[in-house]
């Protein structure tokens, strides 16, 4: 399977917010994230990653077709040190899991924007936390451990590390 990573342009905003609200859907078992009145869980900050510099959104497609999204930000959540890359969010669609989609695409990501990264991971998420620990330890050669960080009531695994 052939995965791109590929630049969202603000015509595209539409798709990824379509692409969010399977994302939050999904996420909500986690979250506790609440869909509103009008059916949709929305996502306020997305027009933000076409306007700040420091914030970066992509498509991923898998042999040519749309299969997920990453945003990415140039600021640690944790520290706030702006030197770190931080994957806001990532999402690819349950017909692409389990296919190599997600890690071809982070591996990419991770290529393509050298340095240090901060990938954060909600505690209940198990799933996740296992597919970050894979993926970051294949990328890197060696093992990364999460380290554990509460914020704002919320327990998070992170994984820190040079790409």
């Amino acid at each position: 399977m052939e995965v791109k990573i590929i630049p969202a342009t603000p015509e595209e905003e539409s798709v990824l917010a379509n692409l969010f609200e399977l994302y939050a859907h999904d996420f909500s078992e986690f979250s506790g994230l609440e869909i509103g009145e009008d059916g949709r869980f929305g996502y306020p900050h997305l027009h933000l990653y076409w306007k700040e510099p420091h914030r970066r959104p992509f498509l991923i497609r898998a042999d040519g077709k749309l299969a997920g999204f990453v945003l990415l930000q140039k600021r640690s959540q944790i520290s706030g040190d702006r030197d770190v890359w931080d994957i806001a969010e990532f999402f690819i669609l349950r017909s692409y899991r389990r296919l190599g989609c997600g890690m071809k695409a982070a591996h990419a990501v991770w290529r393509m924007l050298s340095g240090r990264w901060e990938v954060r991971v909600m505690e209940q998420n198990r799933g996740a936390k296992e597919f970050w620990q894979r993926c970051v330890n294949e990328f890197t050669g060696r093992t990364i451990d999460a380290v554990i960080f509460d914020k704002g009531g919320k327990r998070w695994h992170v994984f820190s590390f040079q790409a």
